[in-house]
């Protein structure tokens, strides 16, 4: 497993800055999530532009009013002690970044072992928002989908 960060050499100043700030953005909304709250999300993600792709789901979601509908069933439900957020890269085009990463977490729900790819856009307010979110699963011929924990 290549651990190498040899591409932040290539950032500018304003790339590496940009860089940390997306990722604590990021940070933020999971640190919410796993705490049972969906607003890290609800406003990380476009209201104007937004797609959100989950293996657990048949099809893509087209909209924000759409995926918010699904994070109302979840709301103060999902729940973790702590998570790890691994490999976190950021490239850059103009006025987007594409960050992906590795998301492992021991839920009340499931154990999540995710691919995550969150497409930022910079919007027309100077606000970093993610236009399109992936979260497809690691190795999913390994796991097994009958086993969801009842929540307590």
């Amino acid at each position: 497993m290549n651990t190498n960060t040899d591409y932040e050499k290539n950032y500018t100043q304003e790339q590496k800055e940009l860089a940390e700030h997306i990722i604590g953005l990021e940070k933020h909304a999971l640190d919410l999530w796993f705490d049972g709250k969906t607003e890290g999300y609800r406003n990380l993600w476009s209201e104007k532009n937004f797609t959100y792709v989950d293996g657990a789901q048949p099809h893509r979601v087209d909209s924000h009013k759409d995926v918010c509908e699904f994070l109302d069933t979840i709301e103060g439900q999902l729940h973790a002690d702590t998570y790890d957020f691994v490999r976190p890269r950021v490239q850059f085009g103009q006025d987007m970044a594409l960050l992906t990463y590795e998301l492992y977490a021991d839920t009340n729900m499931i154990n999540m072992k995710y691919n995550c790819i969150e497409l930022y856009q910079k919007e027309e307010d100077g606000q970093w928002r993610v236009v399109h979110s992936t979260w497809s699963f690691i190795r999913p011929m390994e796991m097994d989908f009958g086993q969801v924990k009842e929540i307590v």
